[in-house]
């Protein structure tokens, strides 16, 4: 990214139709790309989120095959943009487990990268809500970093964002702009979305685009929405509303802004190398 670059973040209240989700996505892009946005994000799930976690089997695709693939590389060439597809069911190894792949695609409709989210999932929330993914998804052991023509992207899903030092390996690996793309509970958004989704932005002197799924879903849970688009200071410069349901956020990110905050508070460059810690004289 030499220059000012505008991204937007897409919210959806995605259900349990592929074809509807796809047409829904298509028209937000739509949006995005008519406001000037040359890189476009989509939230975890955007094109399926049915009523059981296990549902996703049944429209799991082949790497490089299938609907969503199609509609992602058609969709970016289409509108010459770069599109991230938050996350996509992918078929791996195991017949019983999918990655949930994010996938990123350049202006000329050729996936440019893939990341198989790390984190998985697995918590018990207050008022009796609990999640296993790890139940159907398998996990990935990479940190990927994506070369694209809107600038070095970062890569990583919803559950990612409480693991600062995912996106510290990232930043390491050259990424100037991080994505986290998600599907936050009402829950767990109320309480940390925007915290987290900062507090990355700032640590790493670095922008944040964060879309989320808003709404309530075919489940009956609720997603918090607030997608967000954080500039490195931790400013946030566009915000499509808390549980809103779909809508888009627009922003322009700028490199020299950037350089400018790093510079500033150049904390990238004052840690520390190799271990720094001390047991205290009661632990010797």
């Amino acid at each position: 990214m030499s220059g000012p670059v505008r991204a937007a973040v897409v919210q959806m209240v995605s259900g349990m139709e592929v074809a509807s989700n796809l047409t829904a996505a298509g028209g937000l892009i739509g949006q995005a790309v008519g406001q000037g946005a040359r890189l476009v994000v989509l939230p975890e799930n955007f094109a399926f989120l049915g009523r059981h976690q296990r549902d996703v089997l049944g429209v799991a695709e082949a790497p490089g095959e299938g609907p969503i693939q199609s509609f992602l590389a058609q969709t970016a060439q289409h509108h010459g943009i770069t599109l991230v597809g938050g996350s996509v069911p992918l078929q791996g190894d195991e017949s019983d487990r999918v990655r949930a792949a994010s996938l990123v695609f350049g202006p000329d409709g050729d996936c440019l990268a893939r990341y198989d989210k790390r984190h998985l999932f697995d918590v018990s929330l207050p008022g009796g809500e609990v999640y296993r993914e790890s139940s159907t998804f398998a996990p990935g052991d990479a940190v990927v970093v994506a070369e694209t023509p809107a600038g070095m992207l970062g890569l990583s899903i919803c559950y990612d964002l409480r693991f600062p030092e995912h996106y510290r390996a990232l930043v390491d690996g050259g990424a100037t702009i991080l994505l986290a793309p998600s599907a936050f509970t009402a829950t767990t958004g109320a309480a940390h979305w925007s915290v987290l989704v900062r507090a990355r932005a700032i640590e790493n002197g670095c922008y944040v685009l964060a879309p989320d799924q808003g709404g309530l879903h075919a489940n009956e849970r609720m997603t918090h929405g607030e997608s967000l688009i954080v500039d490195p200071w931790g400013v946030c410069l566009a915000n499509a509303g808390i549980g809103s349901g779909p809508g888009i956020a627009v922003a322009d990110l700028d490199p020299a802004h950037q350089q400018a905050i790093r510079e500033r508070l150049p904390s990238l460059g004052a840690r520390p190398i190799g271990p720094a810690v001390q047991l205290g004289e009661a632990g010797r």
